[in-house]
């Protein structure tokens, strides 16, 4: 017999998104007692870019921001973990004693059908690649003999453009008001300086400053601060970055097809 205890991990997920375990809810519990995003990512071993990044995702998978912040480089800014941020971290607590109560069932044999337990926790722990993921509600869906335009609202400034098949959106019953989750992959997003880049084709334009760049040998990381704790992340290269002017705190917009917009929905 086995002697050695069972453990587990917990994370939360919801189809297409991205993953919500331990470590991010270590990082706000250390935001909500620093009260900075770099002294929680000091007191983590994290880099400040790494625990930012988190951040900006946390903010994009709720629709109430979890954190309130300001970039403020390596020394740090004033950041606060918001009522929807504690709740979460609350939560997640209670959620890991629940689940240390079920293993406890489980190696103890009471439960009768263990496997289908373990299937279930099992299938919480399922990652998504894709850098950007939005939290939208439905706000009209026009349905064609082969697609469907579907119009998203982000925030109350931003709107999305998502095209999929007609067969994707009747099985995914989407309807006005429906809550989904919108994906962009980062390599995606085309930038242009400036908050109006003129007569494109491309049907989604979301605006609003630069909050960070990170430079490779090839290319760089552009995040862009939407407002509203919102943020877009693409990846362009290092020459049209510099040919734009990038840096913080510069006007930029993001664009990118309803067709690379990819749709789940919880």
């Amino acid at each position: 017999m086995n002697e050695r205890p069972l453990t587990a991990s917990l994370s939360l997920h919801r189809p297409g998104e991205a993953r919500i375990g331990q470590d991010r809810i270590r990082l706000l519990a250390a935001i909500e007692r620093l009260g900075t995003i770099a002294g929680a990512a000091r007191e983590l071993g994290l880099s400040y870019k790494t625990a930012w990044d988190a951040v900006g995702t946390l903010n994009n998978l709720f629709d109430r921001p979890l954190v309130e912040a300001a970039p403020g480089g390596r020394t740090g800014g004033n950041a606060r973990v918001t009522e929807a941020g504690r709740a979460l971290i609350a939560g997640f607590e209670q959620l890991e004693t629940t689940l240390a109560q079920a293993l406890t069932t489980l190696e103890g044999g009471v439960c009768a059908a263990p496997e289908q337990v373990l299937e279930k926790l099992w299938s919480m722990t399922m990652h998504t690649s894709t850098r950007n993921t939005f939290r939208c509600t439905v706000t009209r869906v026009t349905m064609g003999p082969v697609n469907a335009e579907v119009e998203l609202a982000l925030t109350d400034g931003h709107h999305l453009t998502a095209v999929i098949t007609e067969r994707s959106a009747a099985e995914m019953r989407l309807a006005p008001g429906v809550t989904v989750f919108a994906l962009i992959k980062a390599s995606f997003v085309m930038l242009t300086a400036g908050g109006d880049p003129g007569r494109v084709s491309a049907s989604n334009r979301l605006t609003g400053l630069v909050a960070a760049r990170t430079d490779g040998p090839v290319n760089s990381e552009i995040v862009i601060d939407l407002g509203a704790c919102k943020s877009i992340t693409a990846v362009i290269t290092h020459a049209s970055a510099e040919a734009l002017g990038l840096a913080p705190g510069v006007p930029a917009t993001a664009l990118f097809k309803a067709s690379h917009v990819i749709l789940a929905r919880p």
